[in-house]
């Protein structure tokens, strides 16, 4: 396993100033992301917990939802297929994306369905850092119905022609399936790059014709039940294990502050070391962001480690940023920029 090869900056620039042509389908699940905020009040005398003065609420997309919105914030056009439900947390995202000129008629909203959605309660003294002390989930109860399941697909088919790459994000929700992304596929090969990042299921997606997944280490060892650890020579054995069964064109395997691995097939595996400091403030969405800028590269033309280089810039700038946080083409620019200049630095001594 080698590092990965010094980048082409000025290649990696012309890439992200192809961006804004392109157009993704994005076939995930949407999960709407909840911040709660509020001042540490007293301790209650009921029970020996904080109680939080109310200051603030924020609700931002996540899941599917997160990937879409650093789509956009990347200047790409993007086609959202997702359902949501006839509740509030789906009527927001509904309304978010509407407001960022993102087309929704994509979206299905699934009566009696319950958004995903994920409340994160932060709590501080005033002037201070707020800290996370409490995460409640809601989810589904039941299984997305199939009448919205086949609404999806017939939604996705319309959506397709004309994209430049199909972006999947797979949260276990039921928008996006192996069984819809064969439906969408039918009996032909992929004319555009499709890229895969899936929670819980990976390993079920084979035979799909799929360029790339993004699985991080913690799912690739929940997908084996196993524990990589520093053992670099048993994830390459469970990377090219997942590359063959799957069929995958590559693997990019992201590892938190240790960056990332790119398995591609018929080349040696290569190792991205993080981009920026290792003491993220916010991993929260990090996934997404990879998943996006990796799936916009390759539409816009880049080999797997030009991609993969990409989404780890933009992975060490997006858990710099509290919250579920996007980036924009510009961070990444300045990212390349950075590197530049540190290369003609290091180039002089």
């Amino acid at each position: 396993m080698t590092e990965g090869r010094s980048a082409d900056l000025a290649r990696l620039a012309d890439l992200v100033d192809l961006f804004p042509r392109q157009t993704i389908l994005v076939l995930g699940d949407f999960v709407a992301d909840e911040f709660v905020f509020g001042e540490i009040s007293r301790v209650s005398r009921e029970a020996p917990v904080l109680i939080l003065r109310h200051r603030e609420t924020q609700l931002l997309p996540g899941g599917g939802a997160n990937a879409a919105n650093n789509l956009a914030d990347l200047g790409a056009k993007v086609r959202p297929v997702a359902a949501v439900g006839d509740d509030a947390a789906g009527k927001s995202l509904v309304e978010y994306f509407r407001a960022k000129h993102v087309p929704t008629s994509g979206l299905v909203r699934a009566s009696g369905w319950q958004t995903p959605a994920k409340t994160r309660f932060l709590a501080g003294w005033p002037h201070t850092t707020r800290q996370q002390v409490l995460r409640m989930d809601r989810e589904p109860e039941q299984a997305l119905p199939e009448q919205a399941a086949k609404s999806l697909v017939r939604k996705a088919r319309e959506r397709l022609n004309g994209a430049s790459a199909v972006l999947v994000s797979d949260y276990g929700y039921g928008s996006a399936t192996p069984a819809a992304l064969q439906a969408l596929r039918g009996r032909g090969r992929w004319r555009v790059p499709v890229a895969l990042d899936s929670r819980y299921r990976l390993q079920e997606y084979t035979g799909l014709g799929l360029t790339a997944a993004t699985p991080n280490e913690a799912e690739l060892e929940a997908a084996y039940h196993e524990r990589i650890g520093a053992d670099m020579g048993r994830l390459q054995q469970l990377a090219q294990q997942t590359t063959s069964r799957l069929g995958l064109g590559a693997l990019v395997v992201t590892r938190g502050r240790d960056g990332m691995v790119v398995f591609e097939r018929g080349s040696a595996p290569q190792t991205l070391p993080i981009f920026g400091s290792d003491q993220a403030l916010d991993v929260t969405g990090a996934g997404d962001t990879v998943i996006a800028v990796l799936t916009l590269a390759l539409a816009a033309g880049a080999t797997i480690l030009e991609a993969a280089q990409l989404a780890n810039y933009a992975g060490g700038i997006v858990v710099m940023k509290r919250g579920t946080a996007t980036v924009t083409r510009a961070e990444l620019a300045a990212a390349i920029r950075g590197e530049a200049t540190g290369v003609m630095a290091s180039g002089s001594v």
